[in-house]
């Protein structure tokens, strides 16, 4: 096989690590972005069920206010009741008596329903307290891993890049030259392997005298199509299953 054809597999292979260590890389920022939603989303959950839990203890309070007038309405009622003279003051004693009584159940009724509340409020806050915590831990863990995945790549980089920088002056500058302009149009990929007649990148059909050359491996032959730099892999060879006579 042509000497530039090895090493560009060789190089196109270092590329292709490269790249991925790069992406993953580039892809960080997103991910850290994304725990910090998260995050954000479980703190406001939380601060939403504290909100609602202090707007239930306002009206609480509001309702005892309330509560404590009209107590103090019918005591007020049941005193002047023992000192009326003429059933006009008594029955309209009565009437407001009434009226006080009503309000207190009604009050009471509302306090009832609030302390209800309060008790589904403390589930709520405890439940997103809880899931608060779960997800810090979480966010805790995946930073640690994006953390350690980050090293790793950024040390494994270097190696590639060495080994790249090293690879790339064995080439013949010109085929070189073919090979990044290549990969830089397509995606990273500047060199792909012919099989059967056809660039297995592009799918392209290549013409019979092109991919008889190619399989020689002897020339550095580029893809009509694609303009891919194209390599041929030999059939390896079946081994004979048949017992030695």
């Amino acid at each position: 096989m042509h000497a530039d054809l090895e090493r560009l597999m060789a190089l196109q292979k270092l590329d292709t690590a490269i790249h991925a260590d790069e992406r993953k890389l580039a892809e960080e920022p997103a991910r850290l972005k994304g725990i910090e939603a998260r995050i954000e989303h479980a703190r406001q959950a939380v601060a939403k069920a504290k909100d609602a839990t202090a707007q239930n203890q306002a009206a609480r309070r509001d309702i005892e206010k309330e509560l404590a007038v009209h107590q103090g309405r019918l005591s007020k009622y049941k005193d002047q009741s023992a000192a009326v003279k003429t059933n006009q003051e008594f029955h309209a004693i009565q009437h407001e008596m009434s009226f006080a009584q009503n309000e207190i159940r009604a009050h009471e009724d509302r306090m009832l329903e609030r302390m209800m509340e309060a008790d589904d409020l403390a589930r709520a806050t405890k439940a997103a307290d809880t899931e608060l915590a779960g997800v810090l831990k979480a966010a805790d863990d995946e930073k640690k891993v994006i953390a350690q995945e980050h090293a790793a790549a950024q040390s494994a980089l270097a190696k590639l890049r060495a080994d790249r920088a090293a690879l790339v002056a064995t080439l013949t500058p010109s085929v070189l030259a073919t090979f990044e302009l290549v990969s830089k149009r397509r995606n990273g990929i500047g060199i792909a392997e012919a099989k059967d007649g056809i660039c297995t990148i592009c799918h392209v059909r290549m013409r019979p005298q092109v991919f008889l050359i190619v399989r020689r491996n002897e020339e550095v032959v580029q893809c009509d199509s694609c303009q891919r730099i194209l390599y041929f892999v030999p059939p390896v060879a079946a081994a004979s299953t048949e017992s030695p006579s």
